[in-house]
């Protein structure tokens, strides 16, 4: 299992593990209820193996404290939140969340409690009679609804962090369409069945005698059980609410105002960076890096008390040094006021809330190749622009597939060249594919050089260069008129070494960060520095006099093992 799915604090990871045993549960007690549109042998004997599980000792203490300790957990995170302002999806869990204990509180008195209290049969007939006709089958109903909503929000909350959950996610959602509809059928049949059975005077005397019906008296103290639990709840609940405005009264006798130029004036706690004020309170404030400072999009000019902030980090100097920003610039992201400020935010991003989230840019450590045609403009003197449009076409043809075969994607052409970027799930995948790609485009190339040849024209020679580095993915652009994109440095080094291949007379220049990504055993020997204009580092690369010279590379890790 990815480790990520288990970072954070003892309370994140237990708030997972009950989530995951409850969850767990209800999908098997659906199921068991959806057996129903069968035959009720069916329910009752899967009924039998569950309860064999789930109420044998060390599993029922189990099943119990998940199920108090994620309510504690989730009222406990109510009480410490800072704002109650969270995306949609969060709030509809919590909102959930919150309604389950109305409905389970009497569903489990009903059954478990009469079952250990009283000696009831509590089968799933007893608990059908209980409910049937009236509103208690809805609600019921919707107990089921909400529970399962809730954990499969739970669930794809923790999941994304996994590379295969977005692929599953189309199938796993009609299995997630299918459970509770499978279980309302099923609950359906069987209670038209058995109430059916229940209005006959004779066999509702068996039914009573077989689940050891209740007395009035059991019942009533059932109610009791039921209101004193749920009083529990609520006081639990109220406690969470009062120690979470208590908290946010203790912050404001604590906190901080801000004032932002033409736009609202906040009050916030202490220790907030002035980005996560924004974001608070709901002041529109453009943060394409996420707040890491690695970007100068959240810049503000301090008007006033900027005297009272503590002077720049490293990493907030650089950014601003690089935008040549005023004295009175800071980066949102990373000061943190402690004293009445005015601020003037530079980019706001009213005017273009409509665009989608792509247009924030995405960081990524990718491979990005660069193609040139060498003498393209020799090649192409007198030639009517038919015939040359026709040609880099049938260029193209000839070795874009052997890009996109190997997961690239051309970002842009530009003329006789491209540019190809490998999106893939992490570095050295995208290292791999990229090395692959020039390979195969070698390949490609000498077969089309074939067909010119025997047309009588011109072989066609081409310069690569192959570099692996930080990019930024992002649409560019006017609002709705924006491409998706990518920038960086790593796609100024591709050029550049796409450049030198030209002087060398080679047809691919690889860096060696790209190699050692993608574990490829390289002769030291056969790597050379070079400076690149535009580039401030020397840059370690590979000349190679054809591509496909390389055929599969070796992976350091296959060549240690065979020595």
């Amino acid at each position: 299992m990815d480790n990520a799915l288990w970072r954070g604090g003892w309370a994140t990871r237990l708030r997972i593990g009950s989530g995951l045993i409850l969850f767990t549960f209800a999908f098997f007690h659906f199921l068991n209820i959806g057996l129903g549109l069968f035959h009720t042998d069916y329910l009752h004997g899967m009924q039998d193996g569950r309860k064999a599980v789930t109420r044998h000792g060390i599993m029922s203490v189990l099943l119990y404290a998940a199920l108090l300790v994620h309510a504690g957990l989730a009222l406990t995170s109510i009480a410490q939140r800072k704002t109650l302002r969270m995306p949609f999806s969060s709030a509809l869990q919590v909102a959930l969340g919150l309604l389950i204990p109305l409905q389970l509180i009497s569903h489990i008195v009903q059954t478990r409690y009469a079952h250990e209290i009283y000696g009831v049969n509590d089968e799933m007939g007893y608990i059908i009679i209980l409910m049937w006709p009236n509103s208690a089958i809805w609600m019921q109903s919707l107990l089921l609804l909400i529970v399962w909503v809730h954990g499969c929000i739970g669930l794809h909350m923790w999941l994304r962090l996994t590379r295969w959950w977005p692929k599953t996610v189309p199938y796993l959602i009609g299995v997630a369409v299918f459970i509770p509809s499978f279980a309302l059928a099923g609950l359906l049949t069987e209670g038209r069945r058995i109430w059916s059975d229940f209005s006959d005077e004779f066999l509702r005397d068996q039914y009573i005698e077989h689940y050891n019906w209740p007395s009035p008296e059991a019942f009533q103290a059932m109610f009791s059980v039921k209101d004193n639990a749920l009083m529990a709840f609520w006081i639990a609940l109220g406690a969470s609410a009062l120690f979470y405005v208590g908290r946010k009264l203790w912050r404001r006798r604590h906190s901080v105002r801000i004032k932002y130029a033409r736009g609202p004036e906040v009050v916030a706690e202490k220790g907030m960076t002035l980005l996560e004020i924004s974001q608070a309170n709901g002041v529109p404030h453009t943060a394409l890096c996420g707040g890491k400072g690695r970007c100068t999009t959240c810049r503000v000019i301090v008007e006033d008390g900027a005297d009272l902030l503590p002077p720049p980090s490293d990493v907030e100097a650089r950014s601003l040094a690089a935008v040549g920003a005023s004295a009175q610039t800071r980066l949102a992201c990373q000061i943190r006021p402690t004293e009445p400020v005015t601020v003037f935010r530079v980019f706001r991003p009213d005017g273009g809330r409509h665009r989608g989230h792509a247009s924030q840019g995405q960081e990524r450590q990718l491979a990005v190749l660069f193609l040139d045609m060498r003498g393209f403009t020799a090649r192409t003197t007198g030639q009517l622009p038919y015939d040359i449009v026709f040609l880099l076409n049938r260029f193209f043809d000839a070795i874009v597939p052997a890009i996109t075969h190997d997961g690239g994607v051309v970002d842009k052409y530009m003329g006789d060249g491209l540019l190809a970027v490998f999106e893939k799930a992490d570095a050295a995948s995208s290292a791999r594919a990229g090395l692959k790609a020039v390979i195969d485009i070698s390949h490609a190339l000498d077969r089309f050089n074939q067909q010119l040849e025997a047309e009588g024209s011109p072989r066609i020679r081409i310069g690569m260069g192959l570099h692996l580095g930080d990019l930024v993915l992002g649409e560019i652009g006017a609002a709705g008129h924006a491409s998706r994109t990518i920038i960086g440095d790593a796609v100024n080094v591709a050029s550049r070494l796409e450049s030198e291949t030209k002087a060398l007379g080679v047809e691919l220049l690889v860096s060696d960060e790209l190699l050692q990504a993608a574990d490829v055993e390289i002769n030291s020997d056969d790597i050379r520095l070079f400076q690149l204009r535009g580039v401030t580092q020397p840059v370690p690369a590979l000349p190679v006099t054809c591509a496909s010279d390389l055929g599969q590379p070796v992976h350091r890790q296959e060549h240690i093992s065979s020595g």
